[in-house]
């Protein structure tokens, strides 16, 4: 089985304020399959996060199509709160997430299967923050 990890971060300038989102793409050597930035208008940075997740999810779609069910996917994020609200350890409070729990839920029960949440100290996600930097300096 193929195993893709994909690193996501999200961020904004202001917590809320100008916001983005970065996906860094590698298989299991480390070798990269793709990266992708993208700005989200102004948010706070639990909001990016989860846009980062949901941007990645959407990305693998776009990728790898009907073969992500039969991948073995690893997220890993630098948000413990987002990692543990997605395993479910933790509740959604701001109702503005809820949408976004559901989006990134529904995706993947319907096209990753075997996907897995990790967190990660934030020194290890440096490709994704970097993405995420690039896209507000409009790089």
């Amino acid at each position: 089985m193929k195993e893709i990890i994909v690193y996501t971060d999200g961020g904004s300038r202001g917590n809320p304020g100008p916001a983005a989102v970065g996906v860094y793409v590698t298989d299991a050597s480390g070798a990269v399959i793709c990266e992708a930035k993208q700005t989200i208008g102004n948010s706070t940075n639990n909001f990016a996060e989860y846009q980062a997740v949901a941007h990645g999810l959407e990305t693998l779609q776009k990728r790898f199509g009907k073969q992500t069910k039969d991948m073995q996917v690893i997220f890993r994020l630098d948000s413990e709160l987002v990692k543990k609200q997605l395993n479910g350890e933790y509740q959604i409070k701001d109702p503005g997430l809820v949408p976004l729990f559901i989006e990134i839920h529904n995706l993947c029960v319907a096209h990753f299967p075997q996907l897995t949440w990790e967190h990660i100290p934030r020194e290890k996600n440096k490709e994704a923050d970097r993405l995420v930097n690039e896209a507000l300096d409009g790089k």
